[in-house]
C-alpha cells in the first residue's frame, strides 16, 4: 500500500454499533376537537368589536364638527380618497337609513355587506365545526376590484360624478 487512501466499510468491521431496534409506537389518540364555545370565541370577538364600532359611531355623529379628525388628503388636496365619507356613511348605517349611507360612501357600504357575509359564513362555519373561511383572492381578481376603487375615487372628483361625493 504505498500511499493510497484506503477506505474502510463500517458495516463489515466487528466494531460497528447495532442497529436500533425499532420500538412500538403507540396510535395517537384522536385529536379532541374544541368545545362550541371555544370555537365561537374568536368570531364572536371580532363581531362584538365591528358592533362597537358601529354603536360609537352611531352615537357620535361625524357630521357635527369637532368629533372626527378630517382627512388628511382631503385637508391638504381637496381630493376625496376612497375612504372619505366612510364615518358618515357608517353613522347612516347604524340607523338603518342605507340611502343616505350609499350617498355618503357607496364603497364602504358595499364593504360592509362584504364584512357581514364574512361574518356569518365564519360564525356558521364555527358552529358546526368546520374551518376557517380565508378571503383568498387570485390576483386576477384584485386587479379589476382595484380598477372599480380607482374608478369609484376619479368619478367621485369630477363634476358628474358628484352623486357618489359626500
Amino acid at each position: 500500500m504505498s500511499g493510497e487512501n484506503q477506505q474502510v466499510d463500517a458495516s463489515r468491521t466487528p466494531d460497528a454499533a447495532p442497529t436500533p431496534v425499532p420500538v412500538p409506537v403507540r396510535p395517537a389518540a384522536p385529536a379532541e376537537r374544541p368545545s362550541r364555545v371555544r370555537r365561537l370565541a374568536v368570531p364572536a370577538l371580532y363581531l362584538a368589536g365591528a358592533v362597537a364600532a358601529f354603536g360609537y359611531v352611531g352615537a357620535v355623529d361625524p357630521n357635527e364638527p369637532g368629533h372626527y379628525p378630517v382627512c388628511p388628503l382631503f385637508r391638504l388636496t381637496g381630493v376625496l380618497c376612497p375612504g372619505c365619507g366612510g364615518l358618515r356613511s357608517a353613522h347612516a348605517f347604524a340607523h338603518g337609513d342605507l340611502v343616505t349611507a350609499f350617498g355618503a360612501n357607496a364603497l364602504a357600504v358595499v364593504g360592509y355587506f362584504v364584512f357581514a357575509g364574512f361574518m356569518a359564513l365564519w360564525l356558521v362555519r364555527a358552529y358546526r365545526g368546520g374551518p376557517t373561511p380565508k378571503f383568498v383572492l387570485r390576483p386576477r381578481y384584485w386587479w379589476p376590484i382595484g380598477a372599480l376603487a380607482l374608478v369609484f375615487v376619479i368619478v367621485r372628483n369630477l363634476s358628474f360624478g358628484s352623486a357618489l361625493a359626500p
